[in-house]
Protein backbone atom coordinates (compact mmCIF):
# COMPACT_ATOMS: atom_id res chain seq x y z
CA UNK A 1 0.00 0.00 0.00
CA UNK A 2 1.12 3.49 -0.27
CA UNK A 3 2.65 5.69 1.74
CA UNK A 4 -0.06 8.51 2.50
CA UNK A 5 1.79 11.34 1.81
CA UNK A 6 -0.48 14.57 0.89
CA UNK A 7 -4.08 15.76 2.62
CA UNK A 8 -6.74 17.23 0.97
CA UNK A 9 -10.07 19.72 2.70
CA UNK A 10 -13.09 20.24 1.40
CA UNK A 11 -14.43 23.97 2.58
CA UNK A 12 -17.90 24.47 3.28
CA UNK A 13 -18.79 21.90 6.48
CA UNK A 14 -15.11 20.79 6.91
CA UNK A 15 -13.18 24.05 7.64
CA UNK A 16 -16.13 26.61 7.98
CA UNK A 17 -19.55 26.12 7.76
CA UNK A 18 -21.23 28.36 5.32
CA UNK A 19 -24.06 26.60 5.04
CA UNK A 20 -25.95 28.50 7.06
CA UNK A 21 -25.17 31.79 4.94
CA UNK A 22 -26.29 29.87 2.23
CA UNK A 23 -29.77 29.22 4.04
CA UNK A 24 -29.89 32.64 5.30
CA UNK A 25 -29.37 34.04 1.44
CA UNK A 26 -31.80 31.23 -0.43
CA UNK A 27 -34.62 31.80 1.96
CA UNK A 28 -34.39 36.03 1.68
CA UNK A 29 -34.59 34.93 -2.33
CA UNK A 30 -37.74 32.42 -1.36
CA UNK A 31 -39.23 35.31 0.89
CA UNK A 32 -38.96 37.76 -1.74
CA UNK A 33 -40.63 35.29 -4.27
CA UNK A 34 -43.67 35.46 -2.10
CA UNK A 35 -43.36 31.91 -0.32
CA UNK A 36 -41.17 30.35 2.54
CA UNK A 37 -38.10 28.03 2.55
CA UNK A 38 -37.08 25.60 5.26
CA UNK A 39 -34.18 24.45 6.64
CA UNK A 40 -34.41 21.39 5.91
CA UNK A 41 -35.24 22.21 2.10
CA UNK A 42 -31.62 23.79 2.77
CA UNK A 43 -29.80 20.51 4.03
CA UNK A 44 -31.34 18.73 0.10
CA UNK A 45 -29.50 21.44 -0.97
CA UNK A 46 -26.06 20.45 0.15
CA UNK A 47 -23.34 19.98 -2.40
CA UNK A 48 -26.01 21.10 -5.54
CA UNK A 49 -24.80 23.50 -7.85
CA UNK A 50 -26.27 27.40 -7.59
CA UNK A 51 -28.38 26.35 -11.20
CA UNK A 52 -30.21 22.97 -9.96
CA UNK A 53 -30.48 24.76 -6.48
CA UNK A 54 -32.64 28.13 -7.68
CA UNK A 55 -34.36 25.30 -9.94
CA UNK A 56 -35.49 23.28 -6.95
CA UNK A 57 -36.71 26.31 -4.71
CA UNK A 58 -38.67 27.75 -7.82
CA UNK A 59 -40.24 24.20 -7.96
CA UNK A 60 -40.81 24.04 -4.23
CA UNK A 61 -42.59 27.48 -4.60
CA UNK A 62 -44.60 26.55 -7.86
CA UNK A 63 -42.82 29.30 -9.64
CA UNK A 64 -41.71 30.01 -12.84
CA UNK A 65 -39.26 32.65 -14.02
CA UNK A 66 -38.08 33.90 -17.32
CA UNK A 67 -33.94 33.21 -17.82
CA UNK A 68 -33.61 36.76 -17.32
CA UNK A 69 -34.92 36.71 -14.32
CA UNK A 70 -33.51 33.41 -13.08
CA UNK A 71 -30.14 34.77 -13.56
CA UNK A 72 -30.59 37.88 -12.14
CA UNK A 73 -32.28 36.19 -9.01
CA UNK A 74 -28.84 33.88 -9.49
CA UNK A 75 -26.79 36.92 -8.81
CA UNK A 76 -28.54 39.13 -5.92
CA UNK A 77 -28.34 35.43 -3.92
CA UNK A 78 -25.10 35.72 -4.39
CA UNK A 79 -24.60 39.01 -3.15
CA UNK A 80 -26.45 38.49 -0.16
CA UNK A 81 -24.32 35.08 0.60
CA UNK A 82 -21.07 37.28 0.00
CA UNK A 83 -22.05 40.09 2.33
CA UNK A 84 -22.32 37.52 5.22
CA UNK A 85 -19.16 35.96 3.98
CA UNK A 86 -17.75 39.58 4.17
CA UNK A 87 -18.16 39.53 7.74
CA UNK A 88 -16.29 36.63 8.19
CA UNK A 89 -13.62 36.20 10.56
CA UNK A 90 -10.60 33.39 12.16
CA UNK A 91 -13.46 32.52 14.78
CA UNK A 92 -15.39 30.60 12.03
CA UNK A 93 -12.94 27.90 11.78
CA UNK A 94 -14.42 24.66 12.91
CA UNK A 95 -12.92 23.51 15.92
CA UNK A 96 -10.07 21.38 15.88
CA UNK A 97 -9.59 22.03 12.39
CA UNK A 98 -6.61 24.46 12.90
CA UNK A 99 -4.31 21.21 15.02
CA UNK A 100 -4.93 19.07 12.19
CA UNK A 101 -3.42 22.09 10.40
CA UNK A 102 -0.90 22.98 12.79
CA UNK A 103 0.16 19.25 12.94
CA UNK A 104 0.35 18.15 9.13
CA UNK A 105 2.83 21.49 8.84
CA UNK A 106 4.85 20.27 11.71
CA UNK A 107 5.44 17.23 10.15
CA UNK A 108 6.26 18.54 6.46
CA UNK A 109 3.26 17.46 4.75
CA UNK A 110 1.64 19.59 2.20
CA UNK A 111 -2.13 20.05 2.04
CA UNK A 112 -4.32 21.51 -0.51
CA UNK A 113 -7.76 22.97 -0.21
CA UNK A 114 -10.00 21.37 -3.04
CA UNK A 115 -13.94 22.81 -2.80
CA UNK A 116 -16.40 23.47 -5.63
CA UNK A 117 -16.99 27.06 -4.32
CA UNK A 118 -16.16 29.40 -6.26
CA UNK A 119 -15.63 31.88 -3.03
CA UNK A 120 -13.28 29.56 -1.46
CA UNK A 121 -10.17 31.95 -1.97
CA UNK A 122 -12.35 34.85 -0.61
CA UNK A 123 -13.28 32.68 2.42
CA UNK A 124 -9.85 31.64 3.28
CA UNK A 125 -8.47 35.25 3.17
CA UNK A 126 -11.06 35.95 5.63
CA UNK A 127 -10.46 33.60 8.08
CA UNK A 128 -6.49 34.04 7.64
CA UNK A 129 -5.94 30.39 6.65
CA UNK A 130 -4.92 31.35 2.57
CA UNK A 131 -1.66 31.21 3.07
CA UNK A 132 -1.41 27.99 4.97
CA UNK A 133 -2.29 25.67 2.38
CA UNK A 134 0.43 24.38 -0.59
CA UNK A 135 -2.38 24.14 -3.34
CA UNK A 136 -6.36 25.75 -3.86
CA UNK A 137 -8.25 24.31 -6.25
CA UNK A 138 -12.15 25.94 -6.33
CA UNK A 139 -14.89 26.29 -7.98
CA UNK A 140 -13.20 28.44 -11.18
CA UNK A 141 -10.64 25.82 -11.69
CA UNK A 142 -12.90 22.66 -12.26
CA UNK A 143 -15.85 22.15 -14.98
CA UNK A 144 -17.24 18.95 -13.21
CA UNK A 145 -19.26 18.40 -10.33
CA UNK A 146 -18.55 15.86 -7.81
CA UNK A 147 -18.78 13.42 -7.35
CA UNK A 148 -16.59 13.45 -10.28
CA UNK A 149 -13.36 13.62 -8.91
CA UNK A 150 -11.95 15.89 -10.94
CA UNK A 151 -11.08 19.02 -8.01
CA UNK A 152 -9.11 15.91 -6.20
CA UNK A 153 -7.19 15.03 -8.75
CA UNK A 154 -5.97 18.64 -9.56
CA UNK A 155 -5.42 18.88 -6.00
CA UNK A 156 -3.37 16.03 -5.70
CA UNK A 157 -0.97 17.20 -8.89
CA UNK A 158 -0.52 20.43 -7.67
CA UNK A 159 0.95 18.53 -4.34
CA UNK A 160 3.29 16.34 -6.71
CA UNK A 161 1.17 13.17 -5.21
CA UNK A 162 -0.49 10.17 -6.84
CA UNK A 163 -3.89 9.72 -6.10
CA UNK A 164 -3.72 6.88 -3.98
CA UNK A 165 -1.31 8.79 -1.64
CA UNK A 166 -3.73 11.38 -0.85
CA UNK A 167 -6.26 11.80 2.17
CA UNK A 168 -9.20 13.59 1.30
CA UNK A 169 -11.92 15.46 4.66
CA UNK A 170 -15.13 15.65 3.09
CA UNK A 171 -18.46 16.42 4.57
CA UNK A 172 -20.85 15.49 1.61
CA UNK A 173 -21.90 11.97 0.37
CA UNK A 174 -20.89 13.55 -3.96
CA UNK A 175 -17.11 14.69 -2.32
CA UNK A 176 -16.48 11.26 -0.32
CA UNK A 177 -17.74 9.47 -3.53
CA UNK A 178 -15.68 11.50 -5.44
CA UNK A 179 -12.35 11.05 -3.35
CA UNK A 180 -13.14 7.03 -3.51
CA UNK A 181 -13.15 7.15 -7.23
CA UNK A 182 -9.99 8.92 -7.51
CA UNK A 183 -8.82 6.38 -5.81
CA UNK A 184 -7.90 8.38 -2.78
CA UNK A 185 -8.68 7.45 1.31
CA UNK A 186 -11.76 9.53 1.98
CA UNK A 187 -12.71 10.50 5.80
CA UNK A 188 -16.04 11.91 6.25
CA UNK A 189 -17.02 14.44 8.32
CA UNK A 190 -20.48 14.24 9.93
CA UNK A 191 -23.16 11.41 10.29
CA UNK A 192 -22.09 7.92 9.93
CA UNK A 193 -25.41 7.00 8.76
CA UNK A 194 -25.38 8.97 6.08
CA UNK A 195 -21.16 8.94 5.10
CA UNK A 196 -21.32 5.28 5.51
CA UNK A 197 -19.13 4.94 1.82
CA UNK A 198 -16.04 6.80 3.24
CA UNK A 199 -13.19 4.78 4.86
CA UNK A 200 -13.47 6.60 8.41
CA UNK A 201 -16.15 8.82 9.31
CA UNK A 202 -15.66 11.40 12.41
CA UNK A 203 -18.67 13.74 13.96
CA UNK A 204 -16.42 16.64 13.76
CA UNK A 205 -12.28 17.36 13.64
CA UNK A 206 -12.68 17.46 17.53
CA UNK A 207 -13.26 13.44 17.43
CA UNK A 208 -10.08 13.26 15.62
CA UNK A 209 -6.83 12.52 17.23
CA UNK A 210 -3.33 13.41 15.53
CA UNK A 211 -2.45 9.21 16.40
CA UNK A 212 -5.24 8.75 13.54
CA UNK A 213 -2.96 11.17 11.34
CA UNK A 214 -0.01 9.58 11.98
CA UNK A 215 -1.72 6.02 11.34
CA UNK A 216 -3.04 7.55 8.01
CA UNK A 217 0.84 8.61 7.43
CA UNK A 218 2.00 5.88 8.25
CA UNK A 219 1.21 3.82 5.33
CA UNK A 220 -2.47 2.46 7.12
CA UNK A 221 -5.52 2.75 5.21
Amino acid sequence: MSNHKAFIFDLDGVIVDTAKFHFLAWRKLANDLGFDFTEEQNEQLKGVSRVDSLKKILEWGNMELSEEEFQRQMAMKNENYLSYVDKMDASEILPGVEKILDYLTEQQVPYALGSASKNARPILKKIDLYHRFDAIVDGTDVSKAKPDPEVFLIAADKLNAQPKECVVFEDSVAGVQAANIGKMTSVGIGEKNVLGEADYVFPDFTEIDLKFIDKLLNNEK
